[in-house]
């Protein structure tokens, strides 16, 4: 079979998920998409030749490694495969349609390719490949780690939040996660992003000496000492 000559990529898709790179980590980006369609998963060097140095960590950050530490993004993996085996089928079945129309005795050549091969536009939906862009939702969902709630809305309220928010709300999960390692105290999904809770403070709970002592996140204490040295310096 030969390789598939091209994929499809929406355009504000992907306008929304570059838009923590620059210009020139997007045509990295890009490149790498390219080639790993073209050529499968890709060695670290084959990267750095194509980007002319080592990749940044933005645009390493949307690939993944698999077993043999190749980098894949995971869309493009998913829907080339998808894509791979639509085509597939689609020449099964042209082959049972010319087999079975070889045995009609009016049957022509002509008429045969017409039945046999569907129009370039027939499945066109199918055949759309849609580029990930990390965190996706599959992302989110697998890290909050509470699968409790209707998922299709959940998924539509991620979507509909902008790529900035999504990097803040993965930043924010581990730290979060580690103060609610009992999920019953841990806000339903959908609740964590209706009230926008990857803002909130996080406290977590200590034991000292037999006693309890709560401890806020590091960025809760930075924010303090700031404020604190506002304040001092409005005194002098």
């Amino acid at each position: 079979m030969s390789k598939d000559p091209a994929f499809l990529m929406y355009s504000s898709d992907f306008l929304t998920g570059v838009t923590d790179l620059t210009m020139e980590e997007r045509g990295q980006f890009i490149t790498l998409l390219c080639l790993q369609h073209q050529k499968g998963h890709l060695t670290k060097k084959v990267m750095q030749l194509q980007c002319h140095g080592i990749p940044t960590a933005d645009v390493l950050a949307k690939f993944r490694i698999d077993e043999n530490g190749l980098y894949y993004n995971q869309r493009v993996e998913r829907e080339r495969e998808k894509r791979a085996a639509h085509s597939l089928k689609q020449r099964e079945n042209a082959l049972k349609r010319w087999n079975k129309d070889k045995s009609t005795t009016n049957q022509t050549l002509c008429n045969g390719n017409a039945m046999a091969m569907p129009l370039e536009n027939e499945n066109e939906n199918e055949n759309e490949i849609k580029v990930e862009i990390y965190p996706a939702f599959s992302d989110f969902w697998n890290l909050y780690d509470k699968k409790v709630g209707s998922k299709d809305k959940i998924e539509k309220k991620w979507n509909a939040l902008p790529h900035k928010t999504k990097q803040q709300i993965i930043d924010y999960l581990p730290s979060y996660l580690d103060a609610t390692p009992d999920k019953a105290y841990r806000k339903n999904p959908q609740t964590f992003l209706n009230n926008n809770s990857w803002e909130d403070e996080i406290i977590t709970k200590t034991k000292r000496n037999g006693q309890t002592n709560y401890e806020t996140t590091k960025r809760e204490i930075i924010r303090k000492i700031q404020s604190a040295q506002i304040n001092a310096s409005d005194v002098e």
